[in-house]
């Protein structure tokens, strides 16, 4: 399975990305929506392209569109959010793949610098500290990984 690699955005600009298109009627035009959200147009696309592979938002054109289920995201509580977040997540093949990483090592922990190592190895063109900082990221939002700073551990949070 080929794995791809997603943004390096953070869960809470995807979700306030969401919650401006519903004020915007649930569309708009990306070049106005970064300028009314002061945002550089590179950042704004990262932000999109995250929404994207989650299935939140369509990009028809050159416009931002929410989808059903992005609206049905931001009209949900909390722990809903993450558990609806969490599937989407796991079905992207980053994650997927990281998911059957951990559960190949011992105690399904590995350190960060197995693990940046192995995002090095699977997507070599990209940053593999950024693929770290995007699974630790997502994944703590998510409740699907966590990681031990103090342990220097990244592991499944869940069973999974």
């Amino acid at each position: 399975m080929e794995v791809t690699p997603v943004p390096e955005v953070g869960m809470t600009r995807i979700l306030g990305l969401l919650e401006v298109l519903d004020d915007h009627g649930g569309r708009e035009d990306i070049y106005r929506l970064a300028r009314d959200l002061s945002y550089e147009f590179g950042d704004l696309l990262g932000v999109i392209k995250a929404a994207e592979i989650l299935g939140l938002v369509d990009t028809p054109g050159g416009d931002v569109l929410l989808q059903p289920l992005g609206k049905q995201l931001i009209e949900c509580d909390v722990n809903t959010k993450k558990s609806m977040l969490k599937k989407q997540v796991k079905a992207h093949s980053m994650f997927s793949h990281f998911i059957e990483f951990l559960k190949q090592q011992p105690d399904r922990k590995a350190t960060r610098e197995e693990v940046v190592a192995e995002a090095g190895r699977i997507l070599p063109q990209e940053k593999p500290l950024s693929v770290f900082r995007t699974l630790v990221n997502w994944g703590r939002y998510t409740e699907l990984f966590g990681y031990n700073r103090d342990d220097d551990a990244f592991y499944l949070d869940s069973e999974e």
